[in-house]
């Protein structure tokens, strides 16, 4: 948590007395997994979440601005098990997760035209605090299983590092959509470093400055 205020205050600090546009953000995303158990990919596929949250925009120079944001992720993906996993448990078959995050995205945003009403593209690193999960799964004895997610250095990871990609288009009067899409760049997985949870997701949202 301390990890969180520090990275929150750095980010308040920076759009600090700026020229600073500031709006809200909201779309849906298709949130999914990329799962390897010692190399070998297990098959996954995709959960419907949600995106959403401030946005800012301190302008440098020309068309190039700082763009970052604070957003809420509702994330999750579904995945079946040819060999044993741990998280959740050994004896799983199979896991279906949703999990809720606080997300700090720090990027770069190119306008394509200095005019109102223009295309831009935003990239740049985010950080992921996981607050809370929920997963369902079922053993190799046909137990069914519904439990929380557990945070811990031998369970799930709290943290997550991605790269963000975003496409959209600015209106004059102040609204903004964009598609996006983002890969986790360090494994949620901290039991077995040999075992990978790569999260992604890809979305659209509409805001207004």
């Amino acid at each position: 948590m301390k990890i969180l205020f520090s990275a929150i205050t750095l980010f308040l600090t920076i759009t600090a007395n700026c020229q600073v546009e500031y709006g809200l953000f909201v779309g849906p995303q298709a949130t999914g997994v990329r799962y390897t158990i010692n190399g070998v990919k297990q098959e996954s596929s995709l959960k419907p979440g949600v995106n959403a949250g401030f946005q800012f925009k301190v302008p440098f120079e020309g068309r190039l601005s700082f763009a970052p944001s604070i957003m809420y992720n509702l994330r999750g993906y579904k995945v079946e098990f040819n060999s044993p996993a741990f998280p959740p448990d050994s004896s799983a078959i199979d896991n279906n997760t949703s999990f809720h995050t606080i997300e700090l995205a720090f990027l770069l945003q190119h306008d394509f035209k200095l005019e109102p009403g223009h295309f831009f593209i935003r990239f740049g690193p985010s950080l992921d605090f996981a607050l809370f999960g929920n997963e369902t799964f079922n053993t190799n004895t046909n137990t069914p299983v519904d439990k929380s997610m557990k945070s811990s250095f031998a369970d799930y990871g709290h943290y997550l590092a991605s790269a963000i990609l975003q496409f959209g288009y600015e209106a004059k009067n102040g609204w903004y959509g964009y598609a996006h899409s983002k890969y986790s760049l360090i494994n949620m997985n901290n039991f077995a470093n040999e075992d990978r949870i790569g999260n992604g997701a890809c979305g659209i949202s509409i805001g207004k400055y």
